[in-house]
């Protein structure tokens, strides 16, 4: 079998699914997509550029590096976070091909 038809166990699969639960919210994908510019954000940026609060922020924070998506530094007073899952990228483009228009759309 090549790899990209090799089966992925039950329990990898149940893991997979919540992490795709957990990715599937659009605050969630906006934040991911802002991380995947390269920079590292703190939670106040990423809750201005997503037009959320800073608990709310927080919280889709805290789910994103629960899957072990984000990982975050502190440095002083702030903690910047940043994309801790390198395959989240192919994600983020697979979602663009197919989604990428209704931006366009829309405007």
């Amino acid at each position: 079998m090549s790899q990209d038809t090799q089966l992925i166990s039950a329990a990898g699969l149940r893991q997979a699914a919540e992490c795709l639960k957990t990715l599937a919210h659009p605050s969630r994908l906006h934040i991911v997509q802002l991380l995947l510019s390269g920079k590292a954000y703190t939670v106040g940026e990423l809750a201005e550029s997503c037009e959320l609060t800073q608990p709310v922020t927080s919280e889709h924070l805290r789910l994103l590096q629960r899957c072990g998506f984000l990982e975050s530094q502190r440095q002083g007073r702030q903690v910047y976070y940043q994309i801790a899952e390198p395959h989240l990228g192919d994600l983020m483009a697979c979602i663009r091909g197919r989604f990428g228009q209704v931006m366009d759309d829309e405007s």
